[in-house]
């Protein structure tokens, strides 16, 4: 199995920032896509952010410019850096990890989700 852990949410803010961080653990064979989704109350989850094993990265237009998504393949880690917050940015984000787990194959694993609320 592979797990997901998040932190780095909280209180912030307009115009603050925040770091969300997430690591994988696991019996973890391949991490080919990491992502950040995100869920405000009676919204659908949305993609914020993902990248790929080579880098390659994807943006929601909303956060383009002000959010930053990197990662560290050695350490199965994920993070997220948000600039410039706007209240609209508030919300439950969850960490995203999909790849090849020994033993199991194929996983899509998602983490607990942490809080990022921005208000004065």
């Amino acid at each position: 199995q592979v797990q997901l852990v998040e932190s780095g949410g909280g209180l912030v803010q307009p115009g603050g920032s925040l770091r969300l961080s997430c690591v994988a653990s696991g019996t973890i064979l391949s991490i080919d896509a990491m992502g950040w989704y995100r869920q405000a109350p009676g919204k659908q989850r949305e993609l914020v952010a993902s990248i790929t094993s080579g880098g390659s990265t994807n943006y929601a237009d909303s956060v383009k410019g002000r959010f930053t998504i990197s990662r560290d393949n050695a350490k199965n880690t994920v993070i997220l850096q948000m600039n410039s917050l706007k209240p609209e940015d508030t919300a439950v984000y969850y960490c995203n990890a999909a790849g090849r787990a020994y033993f199991t194959g194929r996983y899509n694993a998602w983490g607990q989700g942490t809080q990022v609320t921005v208000s004065s």
